[in-house]
């Protein structure tokens, strides 16, 4: 049962930042998923896959996972760099 911590990544559809600012803990999933042969739904046993966990920094996520004991790693951000340039610097 291992964990991965993460900040989430921007929407590529929308240019705001709202929901990259807090850090997530999920769980790994455990077991395969499986097709069913009547419907052809994708599901699994695994009722951990369900489960994520909002922080609002990293060392609380941390804390968290070790006061459970759960086995985690960290996936650090990528920062984009932003140039703020004007409207008008287009033209030059």
């Amino acid at each position: 049962m291992k964990a991965r911590i993460y900040r989430p990544a921007k929407i590529a559809t929308q240019s705001g930042t709202r929901n990259t600012h807090s850090w997530v803990l999920e769980f790994e999933p455990e077991a395969a998923k499986k097709v069913d042969s009547l419907m052809g739904w994708t599901g699994t046993s695994d009722m951990r896959g369900q489960v994520k966990l909002k922080f609002d920094c990293m060392e609380d996520a941390k804390a968290y996972a070790e006061r459970n004991g759960i086995p985690y790693d960290v996936q650090m951000p990528h920062v984009k760099k932003r140039r703020i340039q004007a409207y008008s610097d287009n033209f030059k």
